[in-house]
């Protein structure tokens, strides 16, 4: 009995640094969305200041899309900011934006004035209503939504040439050539 006594305590530390050290192999900014293949969750945002036109769920129907959630207060969006005006450029993919938790109505709009809007359509999320049903964690996140409104895409964090080349853009060719198939 004795025996077992002095046991337990190193089976249970060997349990713990097994489940450690598997830990420590994951990447934290793969968190698992509960939403991918569901529909974007219902919402219906007023616009940011200065702007005429909001942004709802209903907007995301009809095409691949982007959804980017960002506030001016976030110093990854800044790093992030100028990648997604190259998307727009380029005409690649509709981006609309959720500008999310600012203080101040007049930090958005005046963000965008001085770094350029990307953005086909933006809702302000002042109470994080649109970023609880996205079950955003922090900012930047982005969505991919295909063209029936499900999210079928997320990443965490910024997004960048490599992520873009190596992630997003064949998912949203794929999700493209997977709608003219089923069009055929």
């Amino acid at each position: 009995m004795k025996r077992l006594f002095y046991f337990l305590p190193v089976a249970v530390f060997l349990v713990l640094a097994v489940y450690f050290a598997v830990g420590l192999t994951l990447n934290p900014k793969e968190i698992p969305s509960v939403l991918i293949n569901k529909p974007v969750p219902p919402f219906d945002l007023k616009p940011i200041k200065g702007y005429e036109r909001g942004f709802s769920s209903e907007d995301l129907k009809g095409q691949v899309s982007l959804v980017n959630i960002w506030g001016s207060w976030c110093t990854a969006c800044l790093v992030e900011h100028p990648f997604l005006m190259k998307i727009k450029h380029q005409g690649l993919v509709p981006i609309y934006g959720i500008d999310w938790r600012e203080q101040n109505r007049d930090d958005g709009p005046r963000w965008l004035e001085q770094r350029g809007d990307p953005y086909t359509l933006i809702g302000d999320d002042p109470d994080s209503k649109a970023a609880i049903a996205f079950g955003v964690t922090g900012a930047p996140e982005t969505f991919i939504v295909d063209q029936d409104g499900i999210i079928r895409y997320k990443r965490i964090g910024i997004v960048d040439e490599e992520i873009w080349n190596d992630e997003m853009w064949p998912v949203i060719q794929h999700l493209r050539q997977e709608k003219k198939d089923m069009a055929k």
